[in-house]
């Protein structure tokens, strides 16, 4: 007979399940900080009422992911009189599978009905457990019943079981009497995310923005009134292997009338904190979405980039090759797209200036009609004040570039000489200017260009092209490289 298919009666109750352990207050002063990595450090006050000697304590409403080697309990009130002698994490808990498991050799009842409607019992001893397959029980005249059914009565609770997970020390203390005590541990399956909406202005040079924080909570248990700390940086852990779920949520954010910003932020260690004023309840498995912070009129730069054999670049070479030969190695696909790119400074200038934690942002723009409409989005890393932010929305739809090389010549064993030429044709009725990228390695110079150019850093150079409406501009330019 398959458990589900029982009905289970316990006669006597939960009185004493813990073996007459003490219970502690509900929470006081409850503190959580969320981590970006999914877990969050836990902290709160509770009042215990402690006997001279030795005394065993629980607590029930702790998290069902906790760590239990991260758990850390101490006395406020009189920290040297109080001792631990023992401390467990018991989360064998009350099912009507765990009961009947642990209940092996004692007498149960099943209760049915028969077809006249007269009740029928079944008793006898519990021989085995029913994971095992089946349940069999031992009459008293001995004879074998095998999988009974009905509902099952037993006459007492099997020790060991409680209704929630359950932290339980055994303290010894040299005083009687209230105490508070705080209790703190780690826990998975809480962690949070930063959702970000920007809307850009009709003419690309200004935008708001909002940054909701998302929390969702998986770790078993509801934290009420709880003053609520998010901790944005990569802190390490030492992880072992651990079962349990990770919640993934992808929530999109519309509203740009976000309220005023509820966090405080503060640099901690090497990380950021941000603090929010006021405490909130945050219930088991459940998402929840908190302002975080909003900033208007910020100036904004648009950018037209063509960068035709980045990431083929990127991937291909790397300091130190000793196998480069352009002659050989030279990319030949064909690449016309050119990305557009916004720009925008985290400064109190602009209106911001807050450290922003990773996340995504969803850029939106005003139609001519006052509408939103949604043009793209990127990730940040966690950005720090007063750095450039970095938006990839897409690629431009009248804007299109050629990029070939045109000649290549090796001059010695370890020089080449290496002509490029690049077309920028725009289609649409403004004229625009696009960003000609380049990447180049080792010992290099620009021996001819048909316009000037930038040298972003050791291995990049840039073009800043102007394209007439309607038309196409070419760049050509000579490389000469040693190794």
């Amino acid at each position: 007979m398959k458990l589900t298919t029982l009905t289970l009666a316990i006669t006597l109750g939960i009185i004493g399940i813990a073996g007459g352990a003490q219970a502690a207050s509900s929470p006081k002063n409850l503190q959580i900080t969320v981590y970006n990595d999914n877990f969050a450090l836990v902290k709160d006050t509770r009042v215990v009422n402690l006997t001279q000697g030795v005394n065993s304590l629980n607590i029930e409403d702790v998290a069902a992911r906790i760590d239990p080697t991260s758990v850390l309990f101490k006395s406020i009130t009189s920290p040297n009189s109080v001792s631990i002698l023992e401390q467990n994490y018991q989360y064998d808990l009350i099912s009507p599978e765990n009961i009947l498991n642990k209940s092996v050799g004692q007498r149960v009842v099943f209760t049915s009905f028969n077809s006249d409607g007269t009740l029928r019992t079944q008793e006898g001893v519990l021989l085995n457990p029913p994971a095992n397959g089946g349940i069999v029980i031992k009459t008293d005249d001995g004879n074998l019943v095998l999988n009974p059914a009905g509902q099952v009565t037993l006459k007492q609770m099997p020790e060991g079981l409680h209704p929630k997970p359950t932290l339980n020390w055994l303290l010894r203390s040299d005083r009687a009497g209230e105490q508070n005590a705080e209790i703190s541990y780690i826990t998975e399956g809480i962690g949070w995310k930063v959702d970000y909406v920007v809307l850009v202005n009709k003419d690309d040079s200004m935008l708001d923005l909002a940054g909701w924080v998302t929390l969702n909570n998986q770790s078993g248990t509801t934290y009420n009134d709880a003053k609520l700390t998010l901790m944005a940086g990569n802190v390490r852990r030492v992880r072992e292997e651990m079962n349990g779920r990770m919640y993934k949520s992808d929530m999109v954010t519309m509203a740009m009338e976000a309220p005023a910003p509820q966090f405080e932020e503060k640099s901690f260690f090497e990380y950021h904190m941000y603090t929010m004023e006021r405490p909130t309840s945050i219930r088991d498995n459940e998402t929840k979405q908190l302002s975080l912070l909003t900033a208007s009129g910020a100036p904004v730069e648009k950018e037209l980039i063509y960068d035709a054999r980045g990431d083929w670049f990127r991937n291909w070479w790397y300091p130190g090759r000793s196998d480069y030969d352009p002659g050989n190695g030279y990319d030949t696909s064909n690449y016309h797209k050119v990305n557009v790119i916004l720009r925008v400074k985290n400064s109190k200038e602009n209106h911001m200036g807050m450290p922003l934690p990773k996340g995504k942002i969803r850029v939106y723009k005003l139609d001519d009609n006052g509408g939103q409409q949604f043009i793209g989005e990127d990730t940040i890393d966690h950005t720090p004040k007063d750095e450039k932010i970095k938006l990839y929305l897409g690629d431009a739809f009248d804007v299109v570039g050629d990029y070939k090389r045109t000649d290549y010549k090796k001059v010695a064993k370890n020089v080449v000489e290496e002509s490029f030429e690049v077309k920028i044709r725009n289609h649409k009725d403004v004229p625009v200017q696009v960003k000609v990228v380049d990447h180049v390695w080792s010992d290099w110079s620009v021996t001819k260009s048909s316009i000037g150019y930038n040298k972003k850093d050791a291995s990049t150079i840039e073009f800043p092209v102007n394209v007439p409406k309607d038309g196409e501009t070419t760049v050509t330019y000579t490389i000469r490289t040693t190794w």
